[in-house]
């Protein structure tokens, strides 16, 4: 009996359909009548067809740039016994292959699995299309690390000035992406970063909480001498106290002025390291548990507006 798998509320709405994904053979059933060409068996429309594998290409657009290949002879295995639950979205590339829109990971694996054919459906997509495709089908699944996600949000935008001649905003980009204006804000700042905190972030040697923070300290070689401690192993919180404690070292006269006219109470200087590691960027608190001001740091009006949307804006 026929299966009926979503691909959630963003990638259904590029999809522009309802299509059932019904449950594929085995490696072993499909094997048996193996397509002849992709001419007998691709048709484009909203049916489910078997496409030879080796005809479907990887799409040069494709935000995932790291396959785990352990989780692909995982999956392999699961498409030996029950074969690919969810099919392949394509694309005709005009010269008798097909674009993976979304399933490169399934395609390998269906690869590993030794099927010579996997069910898809085959889309026409504007360039554009298929860049948004792709990346909201492994957002969604989690599939991307946060370097690969900020650099997708990135090449949607560019895409966008060249094929629109006009950049997508934030706000357009999320409402595309199906995320909080905030969540594509805080990811594109990663790519500010240098790249070899980049390189550790996609590693997962530097969690995005920690580049967050390292975000927040505003001096090149502090933020380096962060980078360097946060790889010895340290919590995101003891990172947001190191944070605060070299931000404080930079030249600040007014605030240097503050601290030693009266020394604070240790509750606002907490409440500082609170902000600091909730904003990621340098905030400065003038006054005691009574009363005060509070000095927030911001470095583009992208950052001003990001500042807008976790204040409550």
């Amino acid at each position: 009996m026929a299966r009926r798998i979503g691909l959630g509320k963003g990638l259904d709405a590029l999809l522009d359909n309802n299509d059932d994904f019904d449950y594929a053979p085995s490696a072993e059933s499909q094997n048996t009548a193996p397509p002849s060409s992709a001419g007998e068996t691709v048709k484009k429309g909203q049916n489910i067809v078997q496409v030879p594998v080796d005809k479907l290409v990887p799409n040069p657009g494709q935000p995932r740039k790291n396959f785990d290949e352990n989780e692909i002879k995982e999956l392999s295995d699961s498409i030996k016994t029950y074969g690919i639950i969810q099919p392949i979205i394509a694309a005709d590339s005009g010269d008798g292959n097909y674009i993976i829109i979304a399933g490169e990971r399934r395609t390998r694996a269906a690869r590993l699995a030794g099927l010579s054919a996997v069910p898809a459906i085959i889309r026409d997509y504007t360039d554009q299309k298929r860049l948004e495709v792709s990346l909201i089908e492994n957002i969604q699944r989690t599939d991307l690390n946060p370097v690969e996600e900020a650099a997708a949000y990135k090449n949607l935008m560019d895409f966008s000035a060249i094929s629109l001649g006009k950049q997508l905003s934030q706000d357009e980009l999320a409402l595309r992406v199906g995320k909080n204006r905030s969540t594509v804000a805080n990811a594109l700042r990663l790519l500010k970063l240098p790249v070899e905190i980049q390189k550790s972030i996609e590693e997962g040697n530097v969690s995005p909480g920690h580049a967050r923070t390292l975000l927040s300290v505003n001096d090149t070689k502090a933020r380096d001498k962060l980078y360097r401690i946060i790889l010895t192993g340290i919590s995101v919180r003891e990172a947001e106290k190191q944070a605060s404690v070299l931000n404080a070292k930079e030249p600040d006269s007014k605030k240097a002025n503050t601290k030693n006219a009266k020394k604070r109470p240790p509750e606002v200087d907490a409440m500082e390291e609170k902000f600091i590691g909730r904003l990621g960027t340098k905030v400065v608190i003038e006054g005691d548990v009574n009363k005060g001001r509070i000095h927030i740091d911001y470095y583009s009006m992208e950052d001003l507006e990001r500042l807008y949307e976790i204040l409550g804006g």
